[in-house]
């Protein structure tokens, strides 16, 4: 349940049988609570008398004054105590009593009301109702009761007082730890996301978006191991542009670039995700391609050579491809020299050629 759905006391867990039991323990009994309740007719009377003094009394305080503020939030205030003193005598010290005792704690926790400021404040009214009341009392007896009566009660309310300061205190202390926690779990993904853009970075060439030369290795050993294990086929294409550096040299690396761009997003827009697209070095290209044989490598070859002659229809480019046998015992470096072997059987033919 939400807290604004609660009383005070509901979320301070005060109940009848707590309120008597907090009584019992500052030993202010029913008697005294009557007694203090047959001097309402004459604190009534007096009531202009203390408040006027209190406030005389506490304005003379800075920081108080400050906190007041103004003569409206004064005179708010005034008519407040004039409440709270006639409470203190009015013989109902229930459940709505003690509500609107948390109530006053929470409101000065709000505005900020230190706790010295408020045990300063409750002695000074301690000292002006006891100023009141030895005028009002004639006999020294039950002037006597009287003000030890009135002590256990402004201890009583004090308790209450400083507990709502406490619950606000701990509140406080939840919401930040929550808004750290909040903070630390943002904190630790965008951090996880951030090294998982480096290592991505770290793996990419900034050219063509593939993966570069260090990534491949990587990733070969990796599926060559994965290939081995299943018992299935791998193959590898390694191709390179034909004539590459008549391109540069005739039309600039801008235009070497360009082209080295668009045969990257060629080998992006037709592998599967399975696939390790890379560029090896310079105008050399590398795919990797887990659980495919040679025959569906050459299908995915061509659907390449087929998108970059569409663009660029006086170009050409040489693959070549080698597959991992069932049993055979190969490394990535084998496999790389297989297929770059095969890719120069390819460049013996003009025009766009696959050799397997």
């Amino acid at each position: 349940m939400k807290r604004t759905e609660q009383t005070l006391l509901e979320q301070m867990k005060i109940s009848d049988v707590e309120i008597l039991h907090r009584m019992e323990l500052l030993d202010l009994t029913k008697e005294e609570l009557e007694l203090l309740s047959s001097h309402k007719i004459t604190i009534e009377d007096n009531i202009d008398i203390i408040v006027n003094e209190f406030y005389e009394k506490q304005t003379e305080i800075d920081e108080i004054s400050l906190l007041i503020g103004d003569a409206d939030t004064l005179r708010r205030l005034r008519s407040s105590q004039r409440k709270y003193v006639m409470d203190l005598f009015s013989g109902n010290y229930d459940s709505e009593y003690v509500n609107n005792r948390l109530r006053i704690g929470m409101v000065h926790k709000r505005i900020g009301v230190e706790p010295k400021l408020y045990l300063s404040a409750v002695r000074t009214l301690k000292d002006v109702i006891t100023k009141s009341l030895k005028r009002i009392i004639t006999k020294n007896e039950v002037l006597e009761q009287t003000l030890d009566a009135l002590d256990k009660l402004l201890y009583f309310d004090t308790t209450l007082v400083f507990d709502t300061y406490i619950d606000c205190l701990v509140g406080e202390i939840e919401n930040a730890k929550n808004k750290t926690e909040v903070y630390a779990k943002s904190l630790e993904k965008k951090v996880a996301e951030r090294t998982h853009q480096l290592e991505e970075q770290a793996q990419r060439d900034p050219l063509t978006s593939l993966y570069n030369q260090r990534a491949m290795q990587e990733f070969l050993r990796r599926d060559i191991s994965i290939s081995r294990r299943r018992q299935v086929k791998l193959s590898l294409v390694y191709f390179d542009v034909d004539k590459f550096k008549q391109i540069n040299d005739n039309f600039g690396h801008i235009k070497g670039d360009e082209v080295l761009k668009n045969i990257g997003q060629a080998v992006l827009n037709n592998v599967r995700e399975t696939d390790v697209p890379c560029r090896y070095g310079g105008d050399e290209f590398c795919i990797i391609l887990p659980e495919c044989g040679s025959a569906g490598a050459r299908v995915i070859c061509e659907k390449i050579i087929q998108e970059f002659a569409d663009r660029y229809p006086d170009y050409s480019i040489s693959m070549g491809i080698a597959e991992t046998g069932l049993d055979e015992d190969i490394n990535g470096e084998k496999l790389i020299k297989k297929a770059d072997e095969n890719m120069y059987l390819a460049k013996k033919e003009s025009g766009s050629q696959i050799r397997v």
